[in-house]
């Protein structure tokens, strides 16, 4: 399978913000800016969350799990992985998906000036990604 990065025309997916307080937007399925489908039923996506882009998979068994784009693609996997939905998927298409969405989103936020993490590199930063893992 051939991947292709998607980009979706941005949308006003601004966090509300309150003294103390932010409130998302509606998150479902459509809610991405970036999307590699790695099988017909199944992507990676990468998606505003609040002041960084998360990267997770579309369809999830349990919503929410996601790591940010500047976390190493093998512990982005590691995160993700009970969410795949098909075993026929293999990890390696999971981690060139994941990599594609972190190099779009470097791209991105380069491009409009937003600061973005350079470092993706697990081994010359493990304290920041190992921050990420779940306990």
């Amino acid at each position: 399978m051939n991947l292709l990065l998607e980009q979706q025309a941005s949308r006003d997916v601004s966090p509300l913000r309150a003294r103390g307080l932010l409130i998302t937007p509606q998150i479902d399925k459509d809610y991405w800016t970036f999307r590699v489908k790695v099988s017909e039923t199944q992507a990676i996506v990468g998606f505003p969350k609040f002041t960084t882009i998360g990267i997770g998979f579309q369809i999830e068994a349990d919503w929410n799990t996601n790591l940010p784009y500047f976390v190493c693609a093998e512990r982005i996997y590691q995160h993700i992985k009970h969410n795949t939905g098909e075993a026929s998927i293999p990890k390696a298409r999971v981690i060139k998906a994941i990599q594609m969405v972190q190099a779009a989103t470097i791209k991105m936020r380069r491009e409009t000036q937003e600061p973005c993490l350079r470092d993706i590199d697990c081994t010359s930063n493990p304290r920041r990604a190992a921050d990420w893992e779940r306990p």
